[in-house]
């Protein structure tokens, strides 16, 4: 019996030992993070060194564009989405070849966004003009889609 409980207490040890070592990890990987906050979900920090994933906006950055009545595109994705790893490769080297600044906003880490934009589901593509939404995308597209869309939009 006594054997049994120090191999337990060992296991035990074992496992706390590495949930540390991970919880350790994360936060000097999350350390310094354009999102401004201390915890961040593993997702999001295998994505923080992706160049896919570098026009990132926060809520409140996103808010002063709509109040300033700004013209822009916010692509709102979540790290965990198996559509927004297909889409964003296609999407983000789409814009910079069209001149476009795509702001990007991560709803893994921002869960109000999705009430707060009306996001049914990841990815979602929104232009807006003068502030206000005047179109969206929702889902995977083809190169061919995206490149038509943001010739148009930025042509507005």
């Amino acid at each position: 019996m006594k054997k049994l409980l120090i191999f337990g207490a060992i296991i035990v040890v074992l496992f706390g030992g590495l949930a540390f070592v991970t919880t350790y990890q994360q936060k000097e990987q999350a350390e310094g993070n354009p999102y401004g906050k201390d915890d961040l979900k593993p997702a999001t920090i295998d994505q923080l060194d992706d160049p896919n994933y570098q026009n990132l906006i926060l809520p409140e950055d996103l808010e002063k564009k709509g109040e300033d009545k700004e013209d822009f595109t916010v692509y709102f994705y979540s790290p965990t989405c198996e559509y927004c790893k297909q889409t964003t490769p296609v999407l983000m080297p789409v814009a910079d070849e069209a001149g476009v600044d795509i702001n990007q906003f991560n709803l893994l880490e921002f869960e109000d966004g999705w009430n707060t934009y009306r996001i049914q589901s990841t990815p979602t593509l929104i232009h807006f003009k003068d502030g206000q939404e005047v179109e969206r995308v929702e889902g995977y597209q083809e190169e061919a889609t995206f490149k038509n869309l943001l010739t148009e939009w930025k042509s507005e």
